[in-house]
């Protein structure tokens, strides 16, 4: 799901120019049907298509782009080299010559439908793999012109002639199979109809719509729906039967998408509303009035991918709905406000006024189902994206690395250089380590570098306990094993290690005990960086529900990805973990379910997280949950 989520945030690079290329599309074919081909509708046609004819082009590099480990560039390119291959490769022209077919027009036609979606993520994720791969390569130095970045694209486009001799023989069957699968589909009547918008919806992310959309809208089958509709009754068209397959696309696009775009502000994060409204509110505006979709569709397919499931039914149900209704309408570019005002008054349009009426019962359902599903099952809609994910999204480097850059070299030093350190992980508050040597860690340097404490288990382990920002020490650590060079931000004048100076003055922090179970000294963990203090003061409870609650009003500073942690600071300034169970994070989030997410401000009282205590002990390890002060070694836990 992890991959679907950052294949879904790099496609929000490319979607995020779509709205205004279907804006300026659909202004352009609304100034030619009023008033005839002339300048401007010329002028905005090209604009808007220069972007939505190259949008499989402009996926294959936001997508390499995107799926790049820290990329510069260099992915971008290999993601574009992948994309001229294949589709260069797989043209008409070429495939006529490798086969030695001397008409272009006999070639397969699924070949002249190179050029889509599917095919641009294919060569994205060549180019980001190859990028990923290869980018450090080192070669000898006869060929070290060709080391390091300069030999991504050579690999790329290896991959990528591969990939092209496979789709050579794959591509024309899964083409062939979609058309014969909408042949048989028309026969079925109404329900043939929702089975096609349902279809249609599903084949969307990869681009292979168009195929299943020839059988209907043109003469592949002899249904011609689109060019019946538009020859009005001069064509072949049939009043109350042509439109059929258009029909419900209207109130999906102008006023059902519309409302999922509503239900995803009102769910976003507080502090990304602003950022996601720009994006939302421009795609929403391009669905109702031009009826492109994709920037809506894009921005929570791969996110949320069975929240997008949901939409293609409701887009099947539309369709069979509106075929029973006597009310037709069709369009010459899509189902959008222009091209239904455009055809309100076509002879084949049949009762246009119940589209509307269809609309707002389709916006009420879409934004009730969207917003109740994304808050049920917590997905990750623009706006709802994990806190880790966001610094992803605007440069890890250029937040995290200006201030924990310090502490990540004075920790590699004293854990004994970059050599010395064979893996690294982190887990809730703690950095663990495999060492080749555990007799050059220095534990004096590194708890003069920030370090709450330092354990050696076994003859090759190592953990440093740091605090709730471990994850960022950690990146910053592998940026500087890497020999990555980060620009530490002006501001970043202070070492991040300061977060973790503790308290001297003694305090006694009063709690309601988070969790039903008898209570134990921390000297009762399994586990010596909780039993000897190391990671600060506490009391453990060895619990007999399955809910973690608030134990005071607070805010919710870390909710660690495997979610067997939480992170709390209260009121007062007092830092809490909560750490269900020993070495729990070697489950990866197997049993655990968080009920927050970070920056969340809870109550005394609130559900914080659910877990499963039974799988903890099958796995073998203990549910015993430490409750610990981590910025105040001088604290004593009293619950009340």
């Amino acid at each position: 799901m992890k991959f679907f989520q950052r294949l879904g945030r790099s496609i929000m690079l490319p979607v995020a120019v779509l709205p205004v290329a279907a804006i300026l599309m659909g202004l352009g074919n609304w100034i030619v049907a009023a008033a005839g081909a002339n300048i401007a509708s010329t002028f905005l046609l090209a604009a808007g298509a220069a972007v939505l004819d190259n949008m499989a082009l402009l996926f294959a590099i936001g997508i390499s782009i995107g799926m790049a480990n820290k990329s510069d560039g260099t992915s971008a390119l290999a993601g574009l080299v992948s994309w001229l291959t294949v589709t260069t490769l797989l043209a008409p022209e070429t495939v006529g010559r490798f086969l030695g077919i001397a008409d272009v027009a006999d070639v397969d036609p699924a070949f002249g439908n190179i050029k889509n979606v599917f095919v641009g993520i294919i060569c994205g994720l060549i180019g980001a793999w190859a990028y990923n791969r290869f980018k450090d390569t080192r070669l000898p130095d006869a060929l070290s012109f060709f080391s390091g970045k300069r030999s991504v694209a050579i690999v790329t486009a290896g991959v990528s002639l591969v990939v092209a001799v496979v789709l050579l023989f794959v591509w024309p069957v899964v083409y062939g199979g979609l058309v014969t699968f909408g042949e048989w589909i028309s026969t079925l009547g109404p329900v043939g109809a929702g089975i096609y918008g349902f279809l249609n919806r599903l084949l969307i992310p990869f681009g292979l719509h168009h195929a299943l959309n020839s059988v209907f809208w043109f003469d592949v089958a002899g249904i011609n729906d689109l060019n019946n509709f538009l020859a009005g009754s001069g064509g072949d068209g049939v009043y109350g039967v042509t439109g059929q397959y258009m029909t419900g696309f209207f109130p999906i696009m102008m006023f059902g998408l519309p409302g999922a775009a509503l239900a995803m502000y009102v769910t976003a994060k507080t502090k990304r509303k602003k950022a996601v409204a720009g994006i939302l509110l421009s795609s929403a505006v391009a669905a109702f009035f031009v009826g492109i979709t994709e920037p809506l569709e894009f921005a929570f397919m791969f996110l949320a991918p069975w929240l997008y499931l949901v939409h293609a039914a409701f887009t099947g149900i539309s369709l069979f709905i509106a075929a029973l209704l006597p009310t037709r309408m069709g369009f010459g570019f899509s189902a959008g406000f222009i091209d239904l005002v455009l055809g309100w008054v076509n002879p084949l349009a049949q009762n246009p006024w119940m589209i509307p009426v269809m609309g707002v019962f389709w916006f009420a359902v879409y934004f009730v189902v969207f917003r109740f599903l994304i808050l049920k099952f917590r997905l990750k809609t623009p706006g709802r994206e994990d806190d880790d994910e966001l610094l992803e999204d605007i440069g890890p480097a250029a937040v995290r690395d200006a201030g924990y850059r310090p502490t990540a070299e004075k920790f590699v030093a004293g854990l004994g250089g970059r050599d010395n350190i064979v893996q690294l992980d982190n887990c809730a508050t703690r950095l663990r380590l495999e060492v080749a040597d555990t007799s050059r860690v220095d534990a004096a340097a590194l708890k003069r570098a920030g370090a709450a404490g330092t354990i050696t288990s076994g003859a090759k382990s190592v953990q440093v306990v740091y605090g709730l920002n471990v994850q960022f020490v950690k990146d910053a650590m592998e940026d500087v094993i890497a020999g990555r060079s980060v620009e530490p931000a002006a501001s970043a004048s202070t070492d991040a290690a300061a977060a973790t100076t503790v308290t001297a003055a003694p305090a006694v922090v009063r709690l309601a005990q988070p969790i039903a179970g008898a209570v134990r000294p921390l000297s009762e963990v399994p586990d010596p960086m909780f039993a000897q203090g190391t990671m600060g003061p506490g009391l453990a409870i060895e619990p007999t529900a399955d809910t973690v609650v608030a134990p005071a009003d607070g805010t919710v500073t870390t909710v660690f990805p495997t979610g067997h942690a939480i992170g709390l600071t209260l009121a007062d300034g007092t830092e809490l973990l909560i750490h269900v169970g020993v070495d729990t994070v070697e489950l990866k989030g197997r049993g655990f379910e968080p009920l927050v997410e970070q920056g969340e401000e809870v109550r005394a009282g609130a559900e914080l997280l659910r877990f499963d205590a039974a799988a903890i002990r099958d796995a073998g390890y203990s549910a015993i949950t430490p409750v610990i002060v981590l910025n105040n070694e001088q604290a004593t836990i009293e619950f009340v």
